[in-house]
């Protein structure tokens, strides 16, 4: 884990607001399942996320962290998962699962909001914005091919002066630039850390802990001999505060 020269933190007390979000007994028995492979311990408390905090989980899939989300920003904290009408349309058993438990009695700070890729409205003020194994997905026809440079600025827009965009994903071998988001589902690190950037982002760091260097980055993340194992990339970014 790197943090621009900033030593890797300790691991987090127990029980900490992370660990009991996860231990959180009205997670499903699948979202259990994917911890061993997701380390959501260790993603979120890198990722920094707070008590009373406002998240924007875009492109949340079935809401996996939606729910740690919750639980972690507590009742003063909001979390609104973000699913493009594209996405809806591409994977359509996601939208009622997040419905699910959206401002239920055991998530009542989650709102679910559908919106078309081209007309991205984020709520504003936010204190983060997450997305997790969907940032090479906007390079995609299915997505309509978006402009990156636009829904980065609408994302930094969005937040506040200081406020963080973290960036989980399926790393593609160095070099490859987003070629290989369509066919393999996987995006090059150092582009998605240009096109942030020219945003207006400063880059904070990264963290390993999701890395996997056995992956040789040529096969599909779907393929059966690495589903789940991929080398992930965690990159954090932060809107300046002047």
């Amino acid at each position: 884990m790197v943090l621009a020269g900033i030593p890797a933190l300790a691991g987090p007390a127990l029980p900490s607001f992370i660990a009991l979000a996860v231990a959180d007994p009205n997670r499903p028995a699948d979202q259990r399942a994917m911890d061993a492979e997701r380390k959501p311990i260790e993603v979120l408390q890198f990722a920094d996320l707070r008590r009373g905090y406002k998240v924007v989980d875009l492109m949340p899939g079935a809401g996996y962290y939606t729910r740690l989300f919750s639980k972690i920003v507590g009742p003063n904290g909001a979390v609104y998962a973000l699913l493009p009408t594209e996405m809806d349309k591409a994977a359509p058993k996601n939208l009622p699962s997040l419905r699910s438990f959206a401002g239920t009695p055991a998530y009542p700070n989650v709102t679910v909001q559908v919106q078309p890729i081209a007309n991205l409205d984020i709520p504003k003020g936010v204190d983060m914005v997450w997305t997790s194994q969907n940032y090479h997905d906007l390079h995609d026809p299915f997505m309509s091919s978006p402009d990156m440079a636009r829904i980065n600025r609408a994302i930094f827009d969005a937040l506040k002066p200081g406020g963080t965009y973290i960036v989980l994903d399926h790393a593609a071998a160095a070099g490859t630039g987003v070629s290989k988001t369509n066919d393999l589902h996987r995006i090059d690190p150092a582009a998605v850390k240009a096109e942030v950037t020219a945003a207006g982002f400063e880059y904070v760091g990264e963290s390993d802990v999701l890395s996997n260097p056995a992956d040789n980055h040529t096969l599909p993340i779907f393929d059966a001999s690495i589903k789940g194992k991929t080398d992930r990339f965690i990159l954090k970014f932060r809107k300046p505060v002047n």
